[in-house]
Parts: C-alpha cells; structure tokens; sequence
C-alpha cells in the first residue's frame, strides 16, 4: 500500500538509520537509568544484554545523545575484533589519527589518553556492541584497560552489550578485572501488549496519521505484539511488511506475519523456557446490550472506541426517543475502559448513578433510558483515577478530534461537541 493512502507522509517503521520516533517503554527507561548510573560512577562498568532488533542500539544512541559534548565516548562493534583492530576502532573514535603501530604502542597510546583525561577531566566512556563475539586477544586488552585507575579511581568507564549472555564470559577467571568491577548486569524484556500498541499508535502518528486505529486496529496491534514477542526491532518489520502488503484499511489481521523469535538473553523461569514473555492477551471485554431483561446484542469491545447512540452512524445504534443522537462514548485505552457522557438530557448511569465520566469494572451496569448495557471483563477490577495515567484530558480529547476526523472522511455526520446539548427526540 502507498504511505499516502494510509495518511502518512513518511515511513513510521524505519528499520535503518534513525528512527522516525523514540517510543519508550518500561525496560528501555530502566536500561537507561543503568546507563546513566554506569557513566554517573567514576569505576562504572555494566552489561546490557538483550536479543537481536530488541532496540539495543536504539538505546544506546538515545543515551549518547543526553551526554554533554565534552564527554569523549566510543561506540564500537566488536565483531570480529582482534586486539590491533579493537584500539584502532577506539582511538578513532576519541580522535586520533592513526599510522601502522605495534598493539603494544596502540595500547600504550590508549592508556596514556585514557588516564589522562581521567585526571584532569572526567573518565571516557567505552561501549563496545557485540561483546560475545570479540576475539580473545581483544577481551585480554580489554581486560588491561578495565584495570587502568588514576588516584585510585577506574580512567575508563566500560558499557558491555551483547546479543547473547554475558555470565559466563564475565564470570570466566581471565576475566576477573572486568568482573570485579561489575556494576549493572541488565537484560531488556519485552514490551507488553499496552506498551505495543502505544508503540504501534505513537510511531503513525510521528508519521502523518490522524487516526492510527484505522491503519491498525487494536485486535491487529495485539497480533503484532504476538508476533513480535514484544521486541520492538521485530514489530517495526512486522509492521511495515503488513503495511506495504495491505491493499485496504484497515490492515488485516491475517497479513500479519509470525517469524521464529529469538530467546531473552536472561535465566528466568517464570518467562518461560523459550525465554520469551507470555504472549497471550488477556481477552477484549464483552458488552450486553438488553431491554426490559431482554439481551438485544452481545458484542466484544475489540476496537479502541465505540460510539453509542440513536444515530445509525453509532457503533452501537439504539433508537429510542430517551437516547441522543450521539449519546455516550467508550474509549479502550490498553486494559482500561473509560465511559463519557456526551452531555446527553437524559443522562448516562453506572450502577444506578450519574456519570460524566467514568473508568468502567468487570459487571459494571450501563443505563441509557431504557436499555442497559452490561460490561464483562473480568481482568478489569481497579476502579483507577482519572487523574492518573490510563485517562488524561489530551488523550481522551485526541480520540474525540481523531472520531471527527475518520466520520468526516466517510462522509457520515460529525461527531458533535461535548458541550453540545443533544436532542432527546426529533431526526
């Protein structure tokens, strides 16, 4: 599918170079702070372990990004390396001009830099990517730069990241400078299905795209994240294959693609022996539409909003003379279900009491004059505020300019105003 016909101006799944957009989420901010921590502490010196595509360089640019220009750093790959190639790559990196030298004049040149900087400035800082694959001449001058110190204190602050685990390297007895040294030992997880699809939603809208629920609806955004197993390398590709292969909006679900996935690079048995986070999503709400004890419709809330009222034009249409045109409307927000009142005459109820606005729980009861509308789902058993960070007035303030938007494109009626009064009978 063409990027225009899906109402974006640039690619939002960029898989070289800079992203588009830095999407955070929980591991990335804890891995961050394990960077911050590492640069932050004179002997630091940490691991940052994680799968293929699981957004390792990503973070490391984001970080490298925040440190003052001052700072002398080199980012290396390591692959490959043997100790000649390993001191030329960094000594590049902190400037230097190099002609052919013996390892030992590199390495000398190497620690003279190093401790200097240390004793007039601040330590640099190293970070070497694919760690594992080093070759052991290299890990050994490794070694002798991570037992360099000035006045007691380390000249060369270390980021070790890697693929694959590094436990058994580090632990290794040739290792023993690097391993007493060790500060953080991170692995990155997965993101969940919430922070997928806040993912997913984000890097569209970075893109040009007013309503990303209709590129990909939630029930595709929840296929990505199977998919991907939650690493978010994996869903950009995911994404943009499922994207370019689509012929109409929304996407289907059916062209999202599942590849093997890799394992996490951490021992733990409550994610599984694959090493992977469960990826089975709780299952979408159901909703009892009744009258008169009556069960008139039964549907599953698998969409991020549905708009109830007597208009033909709602999701969930009702006509009766004591519901408005646009009566009331339901925002899915990750494992949340928020309920607004558009300001109606006869007024939305839960549990038999007004609401404006309202986070909805399993068995909740919704009343619009005559009909009720049950709520079924059973992991929804916080009432939350609304104050805090599932609902905040911008987002539920973009799903309402974002529903204006997509009713206007098909050409059906604009989803009133909240302050409008609405009419309780009349066309």
């Amino acid at each position: 599918m063409d990027l225009g016909a899906a109402g974006l101006t640039e690619q939002p799944f960029r898989t070289h170079g800079r992203p588009l957009s830095t999407v955070p989420y929980a591991s990335h901010e804890e891995a961050l702070k394990v960077l911050e921590d590492t640069y932050a502490t004179h002997n630091g010196l940490s691991l940052l372990q994680g799968p293929t595509l699981s957004g390792k360089s990503t973070l490391i640019r984001r970080f490298v990004d925040t440190l003052p220009e001052e700072c002398s750093i080199a980012v290396i790959d390591g692959k490959g390396l043997n100790t000649t190639s390993l001191l030329e790559a960094v000594l590049r990196q902190f400037g230097y001009v190099l002609d052919h030298s013996s390892p030992n004049e590199l390495l000398g040149l190497l620690k003279v830099f190093t401790m200097q900087q240390a004793a007039s400035h601040e330590p640099p800082l190293l970070i070497i990517e694919n760690t594992d694959a080093l070759k052991a001449s290299a890990l050994r001058a490794l070694c002798e730069l991570a037992d360099l110190e000035v006045r007691g204190t380390s000249a060369l602050k270390i980021v070790l990241v890697s693929d694959r685990p590094l436990s058994s390297l580090i632990e290794a007895p040739a290792m023993e400078r690097i391993s007493r040294r060790l500060k953080h030992d991170f692995h990155l997880r997965p993101m969940t299905n919430e922070e997928a699809m806040h993912y997913v939603y984000t890097k569209l809208r970075a893109a040009g795209s007013d309503v990303p629920e209709f590129v990909f609806p939630i029930a595709v955004c929840t296929e990505l994240w199977r998919a991907s197993g939650g690493w978010p390398g994996i869903l950009d590709r995911i994404a943009l294959l499922s994207l370019a292969r689509a012929e109409t909006l929304p996407v289907p679900q059916e062209q999202v693609e599942r590849p093997v996935l890799p394992q996490g690079t951490w021992d733990d048995p409550e994610i599984g022996e694959a090493g992977q986070q469960s990826t089975e999503a709780p299952a979408a709400p159901s909703l009892y539409v009744s009258h008169d004890g009556e069960t008139l419709r039964e549907l599953t809330f698998d969409k991020s909003r549905l708009l109830i009222g007597r208009s033909e034009h709602n999701d969930i249409a009702i006509t009766s003379k004591f519901i408005s045109r646009h009566h009331a409307l339901l925002v899915r927000h990750g494992s949340a279900t928020f309920l607004m009142d558009l300001n109606s005459t006869n007024g939305t109820f839960v549990n038999s009491k007004r609401v404006s606005n309202h986070v909805l729980i399993h068995d909740d009861v919704i009343t619009l004059g005559n009909h009720r509308i049950k709520f079924n789902d059973p992991h929804a058993t916080k009432r939350g505020s609304l104050e805090g960070l599932e609902f905040t007035d911008t987002a539920i303030m973009k799903t309402l300019e974002d529903m204006r938007k997509l009713l206007a494109q098909e050409n059906t009626e604009i989803l009133p105003a909240p302050t409008e009064n609405l009419p309780t009978s009349g066309v």
